[in-house]
């Protein structure tokens, strides 16, 4: 049985759930984060299958994620270099980081950011690069863009009815009449 596509649904989530949403591949970025290049090094960090590790490999190059080069002809032996793409999820991992620390780390963190000069700790969050604001409801929401189609459209418009009748029954003490 073949999974659904989500690469051509308008959702920028689904798009990019396409692309790393399997565990392995989002693994193999982290690791590819901390240095690692190569096949058999993926392997040795990840334990994982040689023939899922790549597939995975092969469909984050696809994705352009990471880049294949050559580092030895004979044997042939490439390298996986993260793109520009690539690195562009690293702000992803650390969200992924703080909120596994906070949610699913009863014995408290085991990896933690830090300030690479001070060392002191830092606590990733996302935020406006406009106005510097953390990215957090209310101040912020999320709305159809302006490719957005008639479905996506639509979704937004109801997501924005919806949150109004909760804002609405909230001002009036949380009764529903």
């Amino acid at each position: 049985m073949r999974r659904k596509n989500l690469g051509n649904m308008q959702c920028p989530i689904a798009r990019s759930l396409e692309r790393v949403g399997e565990w392995w591949s989002i693994l193999i970025l982290r690791d590819a984060f901390h240095g690692l290049t190569r096949f058999d090094q993926f392997q040795e960090s990840l334990g994982i299958a040689p023939n899922t590790l790549a597939r995975r490999l092969d469909s984050l190059v696809e994705a352009g994620l990471l880049q294949r080069r050559r580092y030895n002809e004979r044997p042939p032996r490439d390298e996986y270099l993260l793109t520009r793409r690539g690195r562009d999820f690293r702000p992803v991992l650390w969200a992924l980081l703080a909120w596994g620390n906070a949610h699913f780390a009863p014995e408290g963190p085991s990896v933690v950011v830090v300030d690479a000069e001070t060392g002191a700790l830092a606590d990733p969050t996302l935020v406006d690069r406009m106005t510097g604001r953390p990215l957090a409801e209310p101040a912020f929401i999320p709305a159809a863009g302006p490719a957005a189609n008639d479905r996506t459209r639509a979704r937004y418009a109801a997501i924005g009815a919806r949150r109004a009748e909760a804002q609405e029954r909230q001002a009036n003490g949380g009764s529903n009449g």
